[in-house]
Formats: C-alpha cells, structure tokens, sequence
C-alpha cells in the first residue's frame, strides 16, 4: 500500500521511479494471486468467494450487531476482488502508456487516472472499515491481515 501511495501522491509520474514502482505494485498483486491460490486456508480465493447476497447479509450483521467472521468477511472479500483488479488495471493501462501504439494517447491516460482515483477511494473505504469493524466486534484486524490469525473476542491467548 505504501508504494501504491508513494506512486499515486508523491512521485513524479513522468519519472522511471514512477514505472519501477509500478511493476513492484503488479509484482506484489501476482504474489498476493499465488497466494490466494496455494496459500493457507483463509488466505485461498476459494474461502472468500465474492458474494452479493453474503455482502447484504453482513450489512444486515452490522446492523444487528451479530455474528463474527473467522476468514474474510463477504464485504472484505468484495473489496479484495476490487483492489486486486483495479490494481491490475492500473498497472495495465500504465504499461500501454509506455508502448508505441499507446504513446500519448489521452483517452489511456484519462482512464489510467480513473483506475488510480478509483483504487484511492476503495483503499480509504477499506482502511475505514477495517477501523470501524474492529472496534464493533472487538477483533484487531490490522494484526490479523498481517499474521494471518484472528483472535477472537473471549479467546484465550
């Protein structure tokens, strides 16, 4: 996220420092793929499969004040998928930007820009969930993305 940042607030787009971080972003994103697909059980995609009905139900759930999720929760896993593919985005309509065909073609750039305003958005929307659930259900999910274990409220540590 820091070098996402850096890139999209701090560094001088025209600059190679601008593309290297870049492809370190993309490369991050491909690791985070492998990851979702051999990694360790609520880490894999196939434990938070992207689900508009499960969404609705965890807005009902923080509503009500009820249930804790052990893995991602269904709005988390939406905002995976979003940030993962915006990044993609991002990185491909950067690369075009640097070939021959796509040199200084404004459309790209204007669209590049959106993924960029876009990816901002959601990661501002996701850190303020991340704050907002963690003091609703008790659970410090900051140290859990990190660590890759919750602990849950009541649990013995």
């Amino acid at each position: 996220m820091a070098a996402f940042a850096a890139n999209a607030l701090v560094i001088d787009e025209e600059s190679k420092l601008h593309l290297w971080i870049g492809y370190f972003v993309i490369a991050l994103v491909a690791i985070r793929i492998v990851w979702g697909l051999i990694g360790t059980r609520y880490a894999r995609f196939s434990s938070f499969r992207p689900s508009l009905s499960a969404a609705m139900e965890q807005i009902s759930d923080i509503a009500t004040g009820r249930r804790i999720h052990l893995g991602h929760t269904p709005l988390g896993a939406l905002m995976i998928y979003n940030l993962i593919v915006t990044l993609l985005l991002i990185g491909l309509t950067g690369w075009l930007m640097t070939t021959d065909m796509f040199w200084g073609v404004e459309w790209l750039e204007e669209l590049h820009e959106m993924f960029v305003t876009w990816a901002e958005i959601s990661v501002v929307l996701h850190i303020a969930a991340v704050i907002y659930e963690s003091r609703r259900t008790g659970v410090n999910l900051p140290r859990a993305m990190v660590t890759g274990a919750k602990t849950l409220p009541g649990a013995q540590a």
